[in-house]
């Protein structure tokens, strides 16, 4: 039996430093998971069935060969497309050749087509926004089934988008004079006649840029304190109201009593839509100091061209436009099985499922046992070169100590043959 002993031996080596140098062939590999081989001894099953008190085992045999799915080091990259997992999870991806595939390899580009895709040409899965163009530009992405598909960046940009509503959040001092309006008429050109003014540009239908100067004077200074609002567009002083756009009233702890709002409708160019914005003054304030603006907000826009994408931590990606808008075109897919072990490498540092890996779960990074994304780094091997070349060495040694079983046991039996 030492020559099938010693014969398993070899076989078991042989494949253990076959897997080892697989591992160091792939010291480089982005997303690559090194692999171990698992031994397993071997027995004769007597043909009586009885059991041997005295059992000598017929040598050894390779039982399975595992993944190590631990985690490799996260590398900078210089390709915003380029995304690692850190914790758990595989990106999905819908293979040319039809059917899904599963990848720890997160070297990503964008086709002619504009799909998310692989060196391969493979493109990646995730949740993508209906229409990133139309609708409300800051809504963000969400996670349905209807959603999930391949990953697609719009070709086309973002059209105008009309100012709606202006949002005002600025304190009026409380230490300035009032000004008597049957005396001193408000007059833009003559700082002398309002109490502060500011400006914030808005857009058109057309997404045309305009400006919309505001002009606060205080009337009374007494209780329930009066600002007279008035507004001013393009530095028109033709479209000057002739009176007040809103009156503003604050009490003793300087906050609006009640809240006041109003809306201002205009042609804002010949060839655009007429205007109607909702302008929100209720976070103004009247304390004392300077009359300083906090945060003048519009939601209207011109027309705008991608410009870059990023992606945040939870796998959402944006595109940044040139007018300065940022979109969500979708969230990265997750995707998680019970067990790593049983899926089946078929190649270029893909995963497929059996039955084996059990049940999986897809949904977006940093959500349950999910992983988070890193943008712009890619994760390395996870091959510790030291380990691989300590066991190249140990299996060596395995094989030399097999073959000189092999050699010894012939040589008994030369022996055998050469008495007389």
């Amino acid at each position: 039996m030492a020559f099938q002993q010693g014969l398993s031996g070899l076989n078991s080596s042989s494949k253990a430093l076959d897997v080892i140098s697989n591992n160091v062939a792939n010291a480089s590999t982005v997303g690559f998971k090194n692999s171990g081989t698992v031994f397993a001894d071997a027995y004769a099953s007597s043909l009586t069935g009885a059991v041997s008190k005295v059992q000598i085992g017929i040598g050894s045999a390779v039982q399975a060969v595992r993944q190590s799915f631990t985690q490799g080091n996260i590398t900078t990259t210089s390709n915003p497309l380029d995304m690692a997992i850190n914790g758990n999870g595989f990106f999905e991806v819908e293979l040319q050749s039809g059917g899904f595939a599963l990848t720890r390899n997160g070297q990503f580009n964008i086709d002619k087509q504009g799909y998310i895709v692989t060196p391969l040409g493979d493109r990646l899965m995730g949740y993508q926004v209906e229409d990133p163009i139309s609708g409300d530009v800051r809504a963000p992405a969400t996670v349905t089934a209807d959603s999930f598909r391949t990953m697609v960046i719009p070709s086309t940009g973002v059209g105008a988008a009309a100012t709606t509503e202006v949002g005002l959040s600025l304190n009026l001092s409380a230490d300035v004079e009032t000004i008597d309006g049957a005396t001193t008429p408000l007059d833009p050109n003559d700082p002398e006649t309002y109490s502060y003014s500011t400006a914030l540009k808005i857009f058109d239908s057309l997404g045309k840029e305009h400006s919309l100067s505001l002009y606060f004077v205080r009337r009374t200074d007494v209780v329930n304190s009066t600002w007279d609002v008035y507004t001013v567009l393009d530095n028109d002083t033709a479209t000057l109201p002739a009176t007040p756009n809103a009156t503003l009233n604050f009490d003793g702890l300087g906050k609006l009593v009640p809240p006041s709002d109003f809306v201002l409708t205009s042609n804002l160019g010949p060839d655009a839509d007429p205007s109607v914005i909702n302008v929100d003054m209720s976070m103004i304030t009247q304390f004392g100091g300077k009359s300083t603006p906090r945060e003048l907000t519009q939601n209207g826009s011109a027309p705008g061209e991608i410009a870059g994408l990023s992606i945040s931590r939870n796998g959402t990606v944006q595109a940044r436009y040139t007018n300065g808008i940022t979109k969500d075109i979708g969230i990265v897919n997750l995707t998680t099985v019970r067990n790593n072990n049983g899926l089946s490498p078929i190649g270029n540092n893909y995963w497929v499922e059996t039955p084996e890996s059990g049940g999986f779960a897809r949904g977006e990074p940093g959500n349950g046992l999910n992983g988070v994304i890193s943008a712009g780094q890619v994760e390395e091997s996870n091959v510790d070169l030291t380990q691989e070349l300590v066991q190249m060495i140990i299996q060596q040694r395995n094989y030399q100590a097999n073959a000189q079983s092999i050699r010894t046991q012939d040589q008994i039996l030369q022996t055998l043959v050469n008495l007389r």
